[in-house]
């Protein structure tokens, strides 16, 4: 169970993290300034294990990939909205944070709202109500639960050893 910080249509990843902050060195500098032209104390307020919600076409603008990090440096649990910016979608499965496609829960919750997100079954529970959202397919769902597409392709590297040409494991 999280908190949910709703936020409107077309939210620009420029919203999410400006680009000023972009020279910073680490994610963890720039997390503290995550939605800050929005909600200047969001980084102080969300918690591990909270929930963005937005409306159409979240994270459009610059596809940047320091979007999702913050957010899931941060802690959301996940992000989820009526529609996302492909680029958005991609960097965020990639980092391994859930992007929920859910057409009727945004215009139904507010900031402070509380949910529940079962992201195999593909069903988020809040206000005494039931919604279902996209169900990821089974890849998407692993490379999530390995923590994105990098974490992902390592641990298959280190499971399965490089072979040779000639069949001799290397």
């Amino acid at each position: 169970m999280g908190a949910i910080f709703k936020f409107h249509n077309d939210l620009d990843t420029d919203q999410i993290i400006a680009s000023q902050y972009l020279l910073l060195p680490s994610i963890d500098e720039m997390k503290a300034h995550a939605f800050e032209s929005l909600d200047a104390d969001f980084s102080k307020k969300v918690q591990p294990g909270d929930f963005v919600v937005g409306g159409e076409n979240f994270g459009c603008g610059s596809s940047r990939e320091q979007a999702p990090g913050v957010l899931k440096a941060l802690g959301v649990k996940g992000v989820v909205a009526k529609s996302f910016a492909r680029i958005f979608y991609r960097n965020s499965i990639n980092i391994g944070l859930p992007v929920i496609i859910c057409k009727d829960l945004p215009d139904q919750v507010s900031t402070g709202d509380t949910m529940e997100l079962f992201l195999s079954e593909g069903i988020i529970k809040t206000g005494g109500r039931e919604y279902s959202c996209t169900k990821l397919p089974p890849y998407m769902q692993a490379i999530l639960d390995k923590g994105g597409l990098i974490a992902s392709l390592n641990e298959a590297e280190t499971a399965s050893p490089a072979v040779s040409k000639d069949g001799g494991k290397q």
